[in-house]
């Protein structure tokens, strides 16, 4: 769909308050994109902070002039983006960037822009400098935040910002969208979970690390099913090496969050969202003990992997969790 024409039909609040503040030069120093988990607000972000940057606006960004092309290569020394989602974002990176932007922008344009994606996922001391900068902004600087959890960002964060939300798209749009762009059902069905565009969801079904990670959980299912013995082995082999980052670790873990949602569906006689794995669910509904607690259990570990516990342990908890008989 391309983002100008998903925010112009899915998001039409976003684009009308965006353009409004581009066309008659009343951009907020500070916006605040919030969205549930699936909604592209990284890519939004970076989106709308190409438009004010755009050489060729109309009124947002073309995507396709030198400094589009420049900020997707990051090459552009008036933007700068942090990604909550790699990684906690700590007190010298936010300092900085206060260092950095408070010093006359390099580019002609004299407009210097940063983006902090997942801005829950800063450190109390990161918040605090950050805060600091957002009360007393230079005048030619712009700041782009976004939340999946708008209740962890400090209400001071809150009320310096304009806030924007992305509505989600329901799930069998996208899906359908997905379909229709010629994503495989599977695929489809497992990542109309996590993306909330079509477009999104066919480039992130053409990544080898997300076609490892998906072989990896359902290879791990289907061992559950089998024995506690050759489960832990599959997850030893199969799983652990690749879920050494945390962008990794969180989609196995909302991976196997899904199939288990579905076990538990199935096991209650309930409809499955994941049909085109049928069989290894209905194979686990049969044999897996417990899958209620075990669902919790996935759940509640994938929230420690924010703690900064190391990856290796939790996985190896929930294995322990998983195969206890």
């Amino acid at each position: 769909m391309g983002l100008a024409n998903y925010l112009k039909n899915r998001q039409p609040l976003v684009t009308k308050s965006f353009c409004y503040g581009l066309t008659h030069d009343q951009l907020a120093h500070a916006y605040l994109l919030t969205g549930e988990a699936g909604t592209p607000l990284k890519e939004t972000a970076l989106f709308l902070a190409k438009s004010i940057l755009c050489d060729h606006p109309n009124p947002l960004a073309d995507e396709e002039c030198i400094t589009c092309q420049r900020i997707d290569r990051d090459e552009y020394p008036d933007f700068i983006f942090f990604d909550g989602e790699e990684d906690s974002i700590k007190k010298d990176e936010i300092r900085d960037v206060v260092n950095l932007f408070q010093k006359t922008p390099l580019e002609r344009k004299g407009v210097m822009i940063y983006v902090i994606h997942l801005v829950e996922n800063m450190t109390l001391e990161a918040v605090n400098s950050l805060l600091k900068f957002l009360e007393e902004p230079s005048p030619w600087t712009y700041a782009i935040l976004t939340t999946q959890n708008e209740d962890k960002v400090l209400p001071t964060i809150v009320s310096r910002c304009e806030r924007l939300r992305l509505i989600l798209t329901p799930r069998k749009e996208v899906y359908e969208e997905a379909i229709s762009l010629g994503v495989n059902k599977e695929d489809a069905e497992i990542l109309s979970a996590f993306y909330n565009d079509g477009s999104l969801l066919k480039a992130a079904a053409e990544k080898e690390d997300y076609q490892k990670l998906k072989l990896a959980a359902t290879d791990a299912i289907d061992a559950l099913s089998r024995s506690p013995h050759y489960a832990r082995f599959i997850f030893e082999k199969d799983v652990m090496p690749l879920v050494s980052s945390k962008p990794a670790a969180r989609f196995m873990f909302d991976l196997l969050t899904l199939f288990f949602r579905d076990i538990v569906a199935y096991k209650a006689g309930n409809p499955i969202s994941l049909t085109s794995y049928d069989k290894i669910i209905a194979e686990a509904a049969k044999k897996l003990p417990h899958v209620d607690t075990s669902l919790l259990s996935i759940m509640t570990l994938r929230g420690e992997i924010e703690l900064n516990i190391r990856v290796g342990l939790i996985l190896t908890h929930l294995v322990n969790v998983l195969t206890k008989e």
